[in-house]
């Protein structure tokens, strides 16, 4: 197909952000992992540099989850209950990041101490040679307890940890600044809190060039329309120059794709939709294949099977 000379003129680029760091950079990972870089609309390169490939973070989560659906537990059926292994399957199945959800700590779910915490988050630092990400459970009394613990113990792994809101900054923050990792602001889909959480991390003197956005994530079906559209317009506010909003983002959509009904509901429940083997991951592929057009960097997914289909759209798509 040809296309026509309708180029855009971008003015700016998404900052690039380094996650890990390697044996020579003061960490212990085997490879480092750049996002961001991009001055064009995604994969429009006839109109500038497409900038670093969206690679995907699987999730390992401190303690077995108890509401996962036999369709997404299977592929993990054996390491569910040690996350250590847990991220070196998700390894084998193709993760260029571990996201370590700790959904253990809240204190309605197992209310896990900083030791323990500390504890897996190394273990998973021993089994793997790829970046991490660490994913608080969003309880902030919890958070701001453990996270600086975490942190800390993983000091000089250039890691990135999140999540801070505008009413839940200022210790995470001052820790990641401390310690040397980056830093994930969340807000729920709104492009002017999502500007004023980075200008409040960033009057901590907090470089913006360190900064992933996290706006809360719709599936496929429940509300990936609007998650798509505040992300579309944060990704051309980038490319217009607005440096609040020129940060790299990241998706949660294999936990979001997995709570819908038509991912989850058993066969019998709904023979109409086909087998859950197949629907499930479906589900989480479409969902973050879609939210790829709108301008995402880091994708989070769940199922090896949905993994492998994402990647090899981004490779067709690069």
């Amino acid at each position: 197909m040809e296309i026509p000379n309708v180029a855009e003129k971008w003015t700016s680029s998404v900052n690039e952000i380094t996650i890990g760091a390697t044996k020579e950079e003061g960490g212990t990972r085997e490879k480092t992992v750049t996002i961001g870089g991009s001055k064009c609309i995604p994969f429009m390169d006839f109109d500038g540099s497409k900038g670093h490939k969206p690679v995907i973070a699987m999730d390992v989560y401190d303690i077995s989850p108890d509401d996962w659906p036999e369709t997404l537990k299977k592929p993990f059926a054996d390491v569910l209950d040690n996350p250590a292994q847990w991220a070196k399957k998700c390894v084998e199945y193709g993760a260029d990041l571990i996201c370590l959800k700790l959904e253990g700590i809240h204190p309605d779910k197992g209310n896990k101490s900083a030791a323990e915490t500390v504890d897996v988050a190394k273990s998973i630092l021993a089994a793997v040679g790829v970046p991490l990400i660490i994913w608080g459970c969003e309880h902030d009394e919890k958070d701001n307890e453990i996270l600086p613990k975490v942190s800390q113990a993983l000091k000089g792994e250039n890691c990135l940890i999140g999540v801070v809101t505008q009413d839940n900054y200022k210790t995470l923050t001052v820790t990641c600044l401390a310690d040397g990792h980056s830093i994930i602001t969340l807000s729920p889909v709104d492009i002017n809190i999502a500007k004023q959480v980075n200008i409040l991390v960033s009057e901590m003197d907090f470089p913006l060039k360190r900064i992933v956005m996290f706006q809360t994530t719709g599936a496929l079906g429940y509300g990936m329309e609007y998650t798509y559209s505040i992300q579309e317009r944060e990704r051309i506010a980038a490319l217009t120059g607005d440096k609040l909003m020129a940060m790299p983002v990241i998706c949660d959509v294999g936990h979001e794709a997995w709570r819908a009904k038509e991912a989850k509901s058993d066969d019998k429940d709904a023979p109409q939709w086909g087998p859950r083997e197949e629907r499930g991951p479906m589900w989480e592929t479409i969902t973050a294949t879609s939210l790829l057009q709108s301008g995402v960097d880091i994708i989070r997914m769940n199922h090896p099977k949905a993994v492998a289909a994402v990647k090899k759209c981004i490779d067709r798509l690069y």
